[in-house]
């Protein structure tokens, strides 16, 4: 069965890596209901773009339904109903509420993160997740196989245990991310929207990164948990500071000579000060939990998105290092507890997942063991979009609403909602300032 995929006003690169790669359950006709401007004319671009280049070209026929709002675009949509899902990434400050909208109209809906971008998102995230259709967030890093790694081996007994929440040395679970505002996509600079910069349409450091480490948080305390926030959730601490923009690098990004008047306010010294970092303190389901996302200037040559955990068991210590010390090559590590023999379970183990990882070996190293991952295993983050939407087509060709998917989507939201509510709104430039 093929589905008509229908776009609501694009205006994040997200949403055309949705069809970076052809998909026999997509009909090649998508339909595009946006306001005319220079996002929506950067979403055709990079859709031409796939069905042009040289190497498995895709064959995506793009229709245009103009609207002169937002509002009357999704009210067309609506009424002209030429398909039954919906994806959406872009402007944040209405996206929830156009979720909602879409939901209630018997649409199934993939958005891009974030959902929210401030507290009084309660009411739209209730109604988003009050049963079928799905409206499901986009969760690329999922697909990610290190990401999958770090979760088998977490979720194997003989060697990572159970997790240690009393350890001196930090929290059970510990996530981070950096990202870059200048960035390279599909081989070219990433353009990007100058309202990327205003945190009250964009949404700020709390709820932009965190909500794929809150997610990988619950994948890895428990995927098929029906998580409830007001029993499952207690917030600790959020905290957001800022990465200092200087107008070079703006004009870069965006390709704009000058400041917005709707961002003077962030702007002191001709430097945007942009609060788009945050840390996170919390417990889910009693496990304690630190989550750190920021945001760099520029992308370092050879580099790109970086991630890093450890994650505390009673039998072994899991760390994924990532940066310019690792040449840009995440390396994961298991360190075993002091009088924890791992040798024998872990060859035992890497034997059994040989048909999930094909190749996938470790070495002993002076702390314990490194896993040796064959370059063939690794993707692009890019490439993690189509797998995200072929997620959300499994739903909606077995027509199940997953109840434990909906909690997890509606618990993570209301525990961003709840960060901001903790989070300091003093700006800095620094952590710790």
């Amino acid at each position: 069965m093929q589905h008509t995929l229908l776009f609501f006003q694009p205006g994040h690169f997200h949403a055309a890596l949705l069809l970076k790669s052809a998909n026999e359950r997509i009909a090649p006709d998508v339909h595009v209901y946006a306001t005319p401007g220079d996002e929506r004319d950067a979403f055709v671009a990079l859709i031409d773009a796939f069905n042009t280049r040289d190497e498995s070209p895709t064959n995506w026929c793009v229709h245009i339904h103009d609207a002169p709002s937002e509002e009357e675009a999704l009210d067309v949509l609506i009424e002209q109903r030429r398909g039954q899902a919906v994806a959406l990434a872009g402007r944040n400050n209405n996206k929830l509420n156009a979720i909602a909208r879409l939901h209630a109209q018997g649409f199934w809906v993939l958005a891009d993160k974030p959902w929210v971008t401030d507290e009084r998102a309660v009411a739209d995230l209730d109604e988003a997740c009050s049963g079928s259709p799905l409206a499901m967030d986009i969760m690329p890093d999922r697909h990610e196989f290190l990401a999958r790694v770090r979760k088998q081996i977490v979720s194997t007994k003989e060697l990572f245990g159970e997790f240690v929440i009393d350890d001196p040395h930090g929290p059970a679970i510990e996530l981070s991310s950096t990202h870059h505002l200048y960035k390279i996509v599909n081989g070219a600079p990433l353009r990007r929207p100058y309202w990327y910069y205003d945190v009250t349409i964009q949404g700020d450091g709390i709820v932009d990164g965190h909500s794929h480490l809150t997610d990988q948080a619950q994948w890895l305390i428990g995927a098929a948990h029906i998580y409830d926030f007001e029993s499952d959730v207690h917030i600790d601490n959020a905290r957001r500071w800022a990465t200092p923009v200087p107008l070079a690098l703006f004009h870069d990004s965006t390709g704009l000579a000058h400041w917005p008047d709707s961002l003077h306010p962030q702007v002191h010294d001709d430097v945007l000060h942009y609060a788009c970092n945050a840390e996170i303190h919390y417990e889910l389901c009693g496990i304690n939990v630190r989550q750190t996302a920021d945001w760099g200037q520029r992308e370092p040559v050879g580099g790109g998105d970086l991630h890093g955990a450890v994650v505390r068991g009673s039998r072994a210590v899991l760390s994924v290092e990532h940066g310019e010390h690792t040449a840009y090559v995440p390396q994961v590590y298991l360190r075993p507890r002091d009088g924890v023999d791992l040798r024998a379970d872990l060859d035992a183990a890497l034997d059994e997942w040989q048909s999930m990882f094909p190749g996938l070996g470790a070495e002993e190293v002076a702390t314990g063991f490194r896993l040796v991952t064959p370059h063939a295993l690794h993707s692009t983050h890019e490439s993690h979009f189509a797998k995200a939407l072929s997620e959300f087509l499994d739903h909606m060709d077995s027509g199940r609403w997953p109840v434990d998917l909906q909690a997890r989507i509606h618990s993570r939201h209301r525990l961003l909602i709840a960060a901001l509510a903790h989070a300091n709104h003093a700006l800095s430039c620094a952590p710790g300032s």
